[in-house]
């Protein structure tokens, strides 16, 4: 990093800092794209506003599952008579207990992620960025002349502006976890993949919780059939209300919850109501390039660069997917470009999203709502009567499989259902492979397991295709006997 002298400009008093590449944002997609960078080039800085420790080991998928495990854990009471274990009802959740736990693991997954920049030195400058044109960044009065950028400021959770006034009894996934313990009665609005995974978790530590989601379907399934069986299972725990808009206002003894048709009054309500991209003050508007309706560039997500500047765009702030895996993608793929003379252009992993409720939620590949229903085959299995899954106790949900009807590649799933974190993962790996229901059916599916469900949906689609040859083994159909399939 070199400085030289400048003058005119109010941004641009005093001396300005040059480097080769300048870095906004400490989170998951920064601290990837801080790795490629600087396996080419120590000329460099890391700019962040905010805490560091990333939104993922700090307020999001680390704590949430620390959460949730502990929930799972109490909750697993439920089942032990069926299993003929007695006094599983004396058991208490101590919540206090539940959150210091969170937060101690949280606090360790945090120190983990603090150490890819401690030795940064003055390489790591604290403070809010803007850009100031296309090579050029303020950060705090300081000037600093970049040959590449790459923007990766993160996101934030978004709270009606008329639920302010209620102060700290409005809670998010920033705040959820810094609470000492909580009252008794929880409201949830959204009921997306984390409203459904706190407000489950809530529920089975012992909370009484309310759900409401202005949307149809949950936890962003698009398959009809898999949402309703969700929404099924989901209500049995705690209250669901789909397709209703919810009013908050304060109350004598909580907040007042009101809909068309009812109300309660709840002590917290936790606002689940999606992520807003850190775009605000960052100057996107000085690169020269259009921006939409909500102030955002166009980005190439094979390169992650806004058009043709030396600006790019990666992780939770571009408005692609908000998962982490995708955050890391974006930061390498920002990181090999801001250092490489000539574009590198990756393409995009197969799409996967998992929500870790019980049953597990997830979608891989393309989902119903991307597919045209006359040109595919659709395989279908339900868990309640899964010779594996009732032996867990876990025997209920369904798995939706989508296949191409010309030739039988696979396409997509979508599932609520026992593993299917695990299936979701071996389907990936086979949609990747462009594999077709034949050639998975030639594997080998090992008894008793859940992945036998899956076998199950393949041949359902099977039965629709022309058969094979006759030594094939996905030929091989069922035996008709719940204890060998």
């Amino acid at each position: 990093m070199t400085s030289e002298s400048t003058t005119g400009g109010a941004s641009a008093a005093g001396e300005v800092d040059q480097v080769d590449v300048a870095i906004v944002g400490a989170g998951t997609a920064g601290l990837a794209a801080l790795r490629e960078v600087r396996e080419r080039t120590d000329d460099l800085v890391l700019i962040n506003s905010g805490p560091y420790g990333t939104t993922c080991a700090r307020v999001g998928c680390m704590p949430s599952k620390a959460l949730i495990a502990a929930a799972n854990a109490f909750h697993a009471r439920t089942k032990l008579d069926q299993f003929g274990i007695r006094g599983g009802n004396e058991l208490r959740a101590d919540i206090p207990a539940v959150l210091r736990r969170v937060r101690s693991l949280r606090d360790h997954f945090v120190s983990g992620v603090l150490k890819a920049t401690q030795d940064l030195g003055d390489r790591n400058i604290a403070g809010h960025a803007r850009l100031d044109g296309p090579n050029r960044l303020i950060v705090e009065g300081r000037v600093i002349q970049a040959r590449q950028i790459i923007l990766a400021p993160g996101s934030s959770p978004i709270v009606p502006k008329p639920w302010r006034t209620l102060g700290d009894r409005i809670l998010t996934s920033d705040t959820l976890f810094d609470e000492k313990d909580l009252p008794p009665r929880i409201g949830m609005v959204g009921l997306g993949p984390l409203g459904i995974e706190i407000a489950q978790a809530l529920a089975r530590l012992g909370l009484e919780v309310h759900g409401f989601d202005g949307g149809e379907q949950i936890a962003g399934i698009s398959d009809p059939k898999v949402a309703a069986a969700a929404r099924d299972i989901l209500a049995a725990e705690f209250a669901v209300r789909l397709g209703t808009e919810v009013e908050l206002a304060d109350a004598k003894d909580g907040i007042e919850m009101t809909w068309a048709g009812g109300s309660i009054t709840v002590d917290k309500v936790i606002a689940a109501t999606g992520r807003r991209p850190n775009v605000e003050g960052l100057g996107l508007e000085t690169l020269g390039v259009p921006l939409d309706e909500k102030g955002m560039p166009e980005v190439d997500l094979s390169t992650m660069r806004i058009g043709t500047t030396p600006v790019l765009l990666a992780g939770d702030a571009d408005g692609h997917k908000p998962l982490l895996h995708e955050a890391s993608d974006d930061g390498h793929i920002a990181g090999l470009n801001a250092t490489s003379s000539e574009p590198i252009r990756l393409s995009r992993g197969i799409p996967l999203s998992i929500v870790f409720c019980d049953p597990v939620i997830a979608s891989v590949g393309q989902g119903a709502k991307d597919l045209d229903p006359e040109t595919i085959l659709i395989g279908e299995v339900s868990f309640a009567d899964q010779g594996r899954a009732r032996i867990m106790q876990e025997n209920r949900g369904l798995l939706r499989l989508y296949a191409a009807r010309r030739d039988g590649r696979l396409l997509g799933a979508e599932m609520a259902s026992p593993a299917a974190e695990h299936v979701a993962h071996l389907l990936a790996m086979a949609i990747g492979q462009e594999l077709t229901v034949h050639e998975l059916l030639r594997m080998p599916f090992y008894h008793p397991t859940v992945e036998e469900g899956l076998r199950t949906a393949l041949r359902a689609i099977a039965r629709e295709l022309p058969p094979g040859e006759l030594s094939d083994l996905a030929r091989c159909g069922p035996l008709g006997v719940e204890a060998l399939e």
